[in-house]
C-alpha cells in the first residue's frame, strides 16, 4: 500500500483510550543534529520565526520569550558535513502549536511574502497545519488546534487529511500582504512529535503500556497516534519510510532526543517504575532519566522548566 500523502491519515481507526500517564503530560524540546549551525540559525530565526535563546560551542537553542520566561523548543547540535537521516527511524516532524488561527494565518502570510518553501498545507479536522523541511531535511509542522469540544472523544473517527482552505485561513487577516510578522507568538509550544519507527505493534506497546499514553487512533501496521489527557496526539508514529530499520548512524543530521514533560516528580517516578518493572530501566542523565523506545529513539523524561 502506498504511504499516505500527509502525516495524519484520513482512515485512522481505533477507540480513544485513557492512559496511565499523568493527563497534564506534554512534549518538550526536540534536539537535532545539523550540518551547518550558521545556516540553521538563519533558517529558524528568519523563516520559522523562533528566538535565539542560548548559544554554546556547536550548539544553539531556539524558542519563544513567554510570559513566564524563555521557552526552549528546539536545540541544534552542529556536526559539520552531516547528511540527512532519511531511511531510518527518528524524526518525521516536530510540531509547533500556535495559540490562535490568526497566528497561523500570519505565519502563512509571512511564508508567502518571504518565499519560505513549504511541503504541504492540510486540514486534519482536529487542526489546520502547514508543513516544511529545514535545510537538513528535518520535518516541521506549524499548526493550530480547533476547539477541543469539536473533536474530543472522537479523534479516531474525525482525524483526517484534506486540502487546507487557504482563502478561509487568510480571511483572518485584514490585509495578508501587509500583515507584520515579528516571530512566532509567545504562547507557542511543542504540540506533538511525529516519529519514524521500525514497527508499529512494539512501538504502541511501549508508548501505551510502559510510558502510559492513551492510544487515540491506529492505521493498521503503518501508523498510530497516542496522547495524554485525551489530546488528539502528543506522539505520532509511522513506518512509511522506516519499516524494520533502527536509528540513523552517528554523524547523520537526525533526531538526537525528544522530550516528554511530566507534570511533577511523582508522575515521572510512576513512569520510571513501570519502565523498570518491564525490564527497561531508564539511564540517569544530566537532565533527568533517559530511555530508548523499541526503534532506538532517545527520550528524555523531564519535569517542567
Amino acid at each position: 500500500m502506498d504511504a499516505p500523502r500527509d502525516p495524519e491519515e484520513a482512515e485512522a481507526a481505533g477507540a480513544p483510550a485513557v492512559g496511565e500517564i499523568a493527563p497534564e503530560t506534554t512534549v518538550g524540546p526536540v534536539h537535532l543534529t545539523v550540518a551547518d549551525l550558521d545556516r540553521s540559525r538563519r533558517y529558524y530565526r528568519e523563516a520559522i520565526g523562533l528566538a535565539a535563546l542560548a548559544e554554546g560551542e556547536g550548539r544553539a537553542a531556539f524558542g519563544v520569550e513567554a510570559a513566564a520566561g524563555p521557552r526552549e523548543l528546539i536545540v541544534l547540535h552542529e556536526r559539520p558535513g552531516a547528511g540527512p537521516g532519511r531511511g531510518y527511524s527518528g524524526l518525521y516532524h516536530f510540531a509547533l502549536l500556535l495559540p490562535e488561527r490568526r497566528d497561523l494565518a500570519r505565519w502563512l502570510a509571512h511564508a508567502a511574502r518571504d518565499r519560505v518553501p513549504m511541503t504541504g498545507l492540510s486540514d486534519h479536522f482536529v487542526s489546520e497545519a502547514l508543513y516544511l523541511q529545514d535545510p537538513d531535511d528535518h520535518g516541521i509542522e506549524i499548526y493550530w488546534d480547533r476547539p477541543r469540544e469539536a473533536w474530543e472523544g472522537r479523534v479516531a473517527a474525525r482525524m483526517t487529511t484534506v486540502a487546507l482552505d487557504v482563502d478561509g485561513l487568510m480571511s483572518e487577516l485584514p490585509d495578508p500582504a501587509a500583515e507584520p510578522f515579528d516571530g512566532l507568538p509567545a504562547g507557542t509550544v511543542m504540540g506533538h512529535v511525529h516519529l519514524r519507527v521500525a514497527r508499529i505493534p512494539e512501538t504502541v506497546r511501549f508508548y501505551r503500556d510502559l510510558l502510559g499514553f492513551g492510544l487515540m487512533a491506529e492505521y493498521g501496521a503503518q501508523a498510530a497516534f497516542l496522547s495524554a489527557g485525551g489530546y488528539h496526539h502528543h506522539i505520532g508514529v509511522n513506518t512509511w519510510e522506516s519499516a524494520g530499520v533502527g536509528v540513523a548512524p552517528d554523524g547523520a543530521a537526525a533526531l538526537r532526543q525528544a522530550t516528554i514533560v511530566l507534570p511533577g516528580p511523582e508522575a515521572r517516578r510512576a513512569v520510571v517504575e513501570r519502565l523498570a518493572a518491564a525490564g527497561h530501566p531508564p539511564e540517569e542523565g544530566p537532565e533527568g532519566p533517559v530511555v530508548r523506545d523499541p526503534s532506538g529513539i532517545r527520550l528524555l523524561l523531564a519535569l517542567p522548566a
